[in-house]
Order: structure tokens, then sequence, then C-alpha cells
């Protein structure tokens, strides 16, 4: 039952339902709960030692000033610049290790919210489809009650209106994960820039 009304939750929003592995997930974007650093950070992959160093006093500050998605990209290259003035290169791959593993923490807890901001529209559903069959069987009375016919009918309104409004939030309620990793991308691109360069050996 509740996979039916989630079918009909999500045909009623064709624009941002989309596949998925996860029938009750409500986002085009296929449900990823952590990303992959491998796939976002273009220096050698951290080991060990580089998580350790992640939680340096000052590396652990910058990266919580470089996760704030109001530091626009430019003010945080220019955080990243003066940092990697005095950084070693595992400095600046501890900065990345801690820039990703606060963007992917908050970015899990966001989707967990997604999934049960879902969850509550399809309760809400079931609650709407419940409230018209009651005012189908209050009208077909031999002699209907109007007075409950009309409390039913704005309980019916109420719910359809919230339930139409938070649809309408759900477009950016599931780009918001997305945002995040667009911005853990970035921000591996402008670290990695101040790496040394790998010298070519020679032939």
């Amino acid at each position: 039952m509740k996979r039916l009304l989630l079918a009909a939750l999500l045909l009623s929003a064709p624009a941002i339902a989309g596949p998925s592995d996860d029938p009750s997930w409500p986002c085009i974007q296929r449900k990823q709960p952590h990303l992959s650093i491998g796939q976002l950070w273009p220096g050698p992959l951290p080991d060990d030692s580089a998580a350790e160093l992640a939680q340096r006093s000052d590396i652990a500050a910058l990266a919580q000033v470089l996760e704030q998605r109001r530091l626009s990209l430019p003010e945080a290259e220019a955080e990243i610049a003066a940092f990697a003035e005095r950084a070693s290169a595992e400095e600046l791959t501890a900065l990345f290790v801690a820039v990703f593993d606060r963007i992917d923490a908050y970015r899990s807890r966001i989707m967990s919210g997604v999934a049960r901001y879902a969850e509550k529209q399809v309760t809400l559903s079931a609650q709407i489809e419940a409230r018209r069959a009651e005012l189908t069987r209050l009208s077909a009375a031999a002699e209907p009650d109007f007075d409950k016919l009309d409390a039913e009918e704005a309980r019916l309104d109420w719910d359809v209106r919230i339930f139409t409004d938070r649809q309408s939030q759900l477009t950016y309620v599931c780009e918001t994960p997305v945002i995040l990793e667009q911005r853990a991308f970035a921000l591996g691109r402008a670290i990695a820039a101040h790496l040394p360069a790998t010298p070519i050996p020679a032939p």
C-alpha cells in the first residue's frame, strides 16, 4: 500500500522524481549516501597520516570556514592560497580531508532529512486519500450531515495545501546534496592547485 501511495506521489512531480535503487527516494539524483574522496580529490589518495593531520586545530578550523556555503569560491580560494604559502603537500592533503569529512557528514544528514521529508509526504498523501474517502461516504448518506461535510472538506483543503507547498519545495531539498558535492569538488581543485608539481621521470 505504501509503495502505491509513493508511486502516486512521485507521478505527481515528474520533474523531480527519478530512478533509484531505493523506491522511497524522491529525487531525480541517484541516492548516494556518501561521497567518494577519490572522485573529488585530484591529488594522491590520503592515507591514515593525512586523516590524523586533518584533526590539527588550524587545519580543522580552516576546513570549517571553507565548508560554509556563504563563503564564495573566490573567497575560499584566497583562504586556501594564504594557507598554502606555509603548508606542505601533506598539510594541503590533510586540509582537503578535513573539508571532505565535514561536507560529506553534513550532506549525509541532509540526505537522511530528504528521506524523512518524502516519508512525511507519503503519510500525508495517505491522509488525503482517507479524507476524500470520508467525504464520499458522508456525501452518500441518505441525509448528509452538512456540518460534518464542511468540516471534513476544510481539513482536506488544508492537507492538500500543505502537501502541495511541501512538494514545491522538494526540488530545492533534492538539489542541496548536489550543491554540497559540487562545492567539495571545487574546493578539492582549489586546494590541489597548490600541490607541488609531480616531477616527470627521466626516460
